[in-house]
């Protein structure tokens, strides 16, 4: 039987993912970007892209990816156009939600140990691992230099043995409800993310207590 979290002990640490929880999602002008560089309609290129974003988020090598996209789609890009489809994706995510950006920016100023637990290729991950907006970060993981993606519940207990801590003592924040559950299902304390200012409220009164 999988423990309940332990709601008397103190929150030490946080845990929060990165896409869509400290980042805003790729805006339109990337996404339309994109789906002009594909060259193909915008629905087949949004499923191929997903399709093969576990593999690229588990360590695929970026050129492998971006082939297996056009694999699928059934075209092969020239070399100029499979960079700018590249970069334009890796920048598309890398664009700090502001309100994310002043929470963070008060908890690593705090007591509490912060960590990221992001699903990211390695492209991505060198990227975040000099972003000024992590500077505060204790630890970073990511699911490329892991070899497993969440909702693994390997990721997780990864992550709770390199900090040495235990599950009732970490919050763990993500805005996919799959990769929640899967931390909640070993004791850890969870937060489904919807908004800053409900996570703010929250973890207010968890550091308070």
């Amino acid at each position: 039987m999988t423990p309940a979290p332990d709601q008397h002990s103190p929150v030490t640490t946080v845990v929060l993912d990165y896409g869509e929880v400290l980042s805003v999602p790729p805006p339109p002008a990337v996404r339309a970007r994109l789906e002009e560089l594909s060259a193909v309609a915008a629905e087949k290129f949004w499923d191929a892209y997903w399709q093969e974003r576990r593999a690229y988020d588990s360590g695929l090598d970026s050129r492998e990816y971006w082939d297996r996209v056009g694999a699928r789609l059934g075209v092969s890009w020239e070399p100029a156009v499979r960079q700018e489809l590249w970069a334009t994706d890796v920048g598309g995510w890398l664009l700090p939600d502001p309100e994310a950006a002043a929470l963070v920016a008060r908890l690593a100023a705090g007591p509490t140990r912060l960590a990221l637990l992001s699903n990211a290729p390695h492209d991505l991950a060198g990227a975040l691992r000099r972003a000024p907006l992590l500077r505060g970060f204790d630890s970073l993981f990511f699911s490329c230099e892991i070899g497993l993606c969440k909702p693994d519940p390997a990721v997780y207990e990864h992550v709770l043995r390199e900090l040495g801590v235990e599950p009732g003592e970490t919050l763990f924040v993500d805005d996919r409800e799959e990769n929640v559950r899967a931390a909640a299902e070993l004791g850890i304390r969870v937060h489904h993310h919807t908004g800053v200012a409900e996570l703010a409220g929250l973890l207010q009164q968890l550091l308070r207590d």
